[in-house]
């Protein structure tokens, strides 16, 4: 908030009064979503088992990359020798059909590599999307209607067909896991920006804004102070529930054969070998297509309770784990706490209850 509209705002005033600050009301809610919780916990376990892969490996002793010739069945078509899928103490969930590499390894790092395109892939969305929507918003009007255009364009375009034809010419020397980053950041951020417009549009005829503009603030200083700080929670949510799709989107364009290229390990890519292993292996196919399940409905859940922590009003698409009535008891604690701590006098004053009861009846009592 400017410094022109704080002081004409607090003069006369009392500033002793604390206010709960909008991260502690944040958190309050969404402990009080008992899905969100569980949900945050899976994507952490996840994002750690990442993160370790290459620990996580060593410990078993293998690698995703090392053919096992000799654990697979040739007379068979390649189909693993032992049960479930080749496990042994080695091996802790099987080796792949046909080349026998260790299906954990595999597992893991392509845990790596999904997560990390989505990410990439949101961060791109979201910087791409700000910066034209708050261009957009704040622009004049011929702006506006250039921007507005070109996001309504960008929007139209198929994802998976214009990444289809992008991610098909690109040379194979360039690094792939990068390509389907920036490709679906680039294809996918039209979203982001209409939203970050509509709200650009609504904050800038705020009374902080306008106290901004009238000291004589430029345009990116208005943008950077007084903007984006009443932006941070509708692209916060968005940005939770744009991380899950961009996982699919990375997966399908894999299983397509134009994403991450073997021997790369990647979920979608293990699914599109794995989908004619799914009687002889089964545990081939179901593992990367249930670390997928897994992943992304965790982060949707996840996001929903970010969504609703962040905009109260908003109710929470989930029917069990919400915890409505632990939350609203939540932000009616944190509102009574921060009334009683600004006061600086209990609630219960019998004084002022006996002269307020007393000047409704009309009476007055004795000073002494």
């Amino acid at each position: 908030m400017s410094e022109a509209l704080v002081a004409s705002q607090t003069a006369g005033t009392d500033l002793s009064v604390p206010a709960v600050s909008g991260a502690r009301q944040f958190w309050r809610r969404l402990r009080a979503q008992r899905a969100a919780l569980v949900a945050a916990a899976v994507v952490a376990l996840l994002v750690l088992v990442a993160l370790a892969a290459p620990l996580l490996t060593a410990i078993e002793g293998q690698d995703p990359f090392t053919y096992h010739p000799s654990l697979i069945d040739s007379a068979r078509g390649g189909v693993p020798t032992g049960s479930f899928g080749g496990i042994t103490g080695g091996h802790w969930l099987g080796v792949e059909p046909q080349t026998g590499r260790d299906l954990f390894a595999r597992l893991v790092y392509g845990a790596r590599v999904s997560l990390g395109v989505a990410l990439g892939a949101t961060v791109v969305q979201v910087f791409v999307g700000v910066v034209i929507g708050v261009a957009a918003g704040l622009g004049n009007r011929w702006v506006d209607q250039v921007l507005s255009r070109v996001t309504d364009i960008i929007v139209a375009m198929p994802l998976m067909i214009m990444s289809l034809a992008l991610l098909a010419i690109v040379p194979d020397s360039f690094p792939r896991p990068l390509l389907v980053a920036l490709v679906i950041g680039l294809i996918a951020w039209g979203n982001v920006a209409k939203i970050v417009r509509a709200q650009t549009l609504t904050l800038k005829e705020l009374d902080y804004v306008s106290a901004a503009r009238l000291s004589g603030w430029g345009t990116w200083r208005i943008a950077r102070r007084e903007l984006l700080p009443g932006l941070a929670a509708p692209v916060i949510t968005y940005s939770a529930l744009l991380f899950p799709m961009n996982i699919s989107a990375e997966a399908a364009l894999s299983f397509l054969g134009v994403g991450v290229k073997p021997p790369t390990p990647s979920w979608g890519q293990m699914l599109t070998a794995a989908d004619v292993w799914y009687q002889a292996a089964p545990q081939y196919l179901l593992l990367p297509a249930g670390a997928l399940f897994v992943t992304v409905l965790s982060l949707t859940v996840l996001g929903d309770g970010v969504r609703t922590a962040l905009d109260p009003r908003a109710a929470s698409r989930l029917r069990v784990g919400t915890g409505r009535k632990r939350e609203a008891k939540a932000d009616a604690s944190g509102k009574k706490a921060s009334v009683d701590a600004g006061s600086g006098r209990s609630t219960a004053d019998p004084g002022v209850n006996t002269i307020k009861s007393a000047d409704a009846n009309g009476e007055k009592e004795d000073p002494a």
